[in-house]
């Protein structure tokens, strides 16, 4: 395999796990490369459903190493929580320690920026962004102004507790003046850390940069992305995004690997669109046909449990997360759900309602997306069970032509169809 990056192409939750997990059979080494604790991945493995958050997909397999990039923000008790979970289902604690990585370069997420995401999301009120108030935006923020605590200075006393004293009389004033927040004193914030040391200190890889050097030369390399393009910092319906880039050029600049290491980008669609949270989505049905796609697909949010909002594949936005993400070819997931379905819509064009327009074109002013309609083409559904297809000549001449469609659309070849949540329920094109 070449080493290759599997991005989210819509707003996350597109079953980027599956396909990371598929996938790191034939890697050496799996790095994940932005987001925090915020992203919920599940992986289902000979019956046993795992939910991951923060450890890399690939953890299932033995002797792959997985690392949490320099790119990613960690929230130590989360990432304890997760292990744990994961153990009592029967993975040894041992076996984390073998394999499981963590950049000295991760910035931590302290109990202050949680509080602050919470204040944030309640003060905007019907505005708000939808984030998991797990604190990943104020860390990020601290970590582009300079004043974020990296895992690295949780392992030296003196630099920690200058750093400290830089930092806390700034966000005790924040926390006081903006956010009517109770204030932190030192000696919380020391212990705090020394807490946070324990529990990362088994996984913390200090000799990351000889072993990379190694790996660009030698090893085939996997790497796994959060949420999705349209949720990009950049890119995304924003401000309604999360704090990281999801696209292959935030894998390069995360994994500390450089964009020359990436061989190809693997973009994951599911067959229909879901989105958790606050923001644009034109696609969006508001009806018995987006609560059917949400039961049949069991659309509800690893990491919240908050249901997903449902609807048809929207070709405009797929075509430019394409075209910023870096995408070169597709892995679709859930096909299997469309089964029930008599018909099938794409939207191909949104219409603007208030001038009729209709562009191809994805419209970047999020604000805007409220007078835009989709604009849909119909295909036969297919009517049958399409879980136990393991080759593409034994779906159904509909399912074919839905495929093929889609290709025809975005340009590029899928090439992964996910036909259900196990391993095995995987068609390689």
């Amino acid at each position: 395999m070449k080493n290759t990056v599997v991005v989210g192409a819509q707003f996350g939750d597109e079953g980027k796990a599956k396909i990371t997990d598929l996938l790191a059979t034939e890697a050496d080494f799996i790095i994940r490369y932005q987001g925090g604790s915020n992203a919920g991945h599940t992986v289902v493995a000979d019956g046993k459903k795992y939910a991951f958050h923060l450890i890399p997909s690939g953890i299932l397999y033995e002797n792959k190493v997985c690392m949490i990039g320099a790119g990613c923000v960690i929230k130590p008790d989360d990432l304890e929580k997760e292990i744990n979970d994961v153990v009592a289902q029967g993975i040894k604690r041992e076996y984390f320690e073998k394999y499981l990585k963590i950049s000295p370069l991760a910035h931590i997420t302290m109990k202050y920026h949680t509080d602050i995401d919470g204040c944030n999301e309640t003060a905007l009120g019907p505005n708000k962004i939808g984030t998991t108030k797990k604190g990943i935006g104020p860390t990020y923020a601290d970590k582009y102004n300079r004043c974020g605590i990296r895992v690295e200075d949780l392992f030296n006393k003196e630099l920690l507790s200058k750093k400290i004293d830089n930092i806390l009389p700034k966000k005790n004033k924040e926390l006081e003046f903006v956010y009517g927040l109770k204030p932190f004193t030192k000696e919380q914030i020391l212990e705090e850390c020394e807490r946070y040391k324990s529990i990362l200190e088994p996984y913390v890889d200090f000799n990351w940069q000889e072993k990379f050097f190694d790996y660009k030369k030698n090893k085939t390399i996997l790497f796994e992305g959060a949420q999705g393009i349209m949720l990009d910092i950049d890119y995304g319906t924003y401000p309604f995004v999360t704090s990281s880039s999801p696209s292959a050029g935030g894998a390069a600049v995360g994994a500390s690997m450089g964009p020359m290491v990436i061989n190809r980008v693997l973009g994951v669609f599911k067959s229909y669109m879901t989105r958790v949270g606050e923001g644009a989505f034109v696609t969006e049905l508001d009806d018995d046909t987006g609560e059917e796609l949400r039961k049949i697909g069991g659309e509800y949010g690893v990491t919240t449990g908050r249901p997903r909002r449902c609807g048809w594949f929207d070709t405009v936005s797929a075509k430019y997360a394409i075209m910023v993400g870096g995408i070169t070819e597709i892995a679709l997931t859930k096909l299997d759900v469309l089964s029930n379905f008599d018909e099938i819509k794409l939207a191909v064009a949104y219409k603007n309602i208030e001038t009729g327009d209709v562009t191809s074109n994805y419209p970047t002013n999020v604000f805007t997306h409220k007078n835009y309609v989709p604009v849909y083409e119909t295909y036969k559904g297919w009517k049958t069970d399409i879980s136990k297809c393991r080759t593409y000549k034994e779906l159904p001449q509909n399912a074919k032509s839905y495929l093929k469609k889609l290709e025809e659309i975005l340009g590029l070849k899928i090439t992964i169809i996910s036909v259900g949540p196990d391993r095995e329920q995987t068609i390689i094109v």
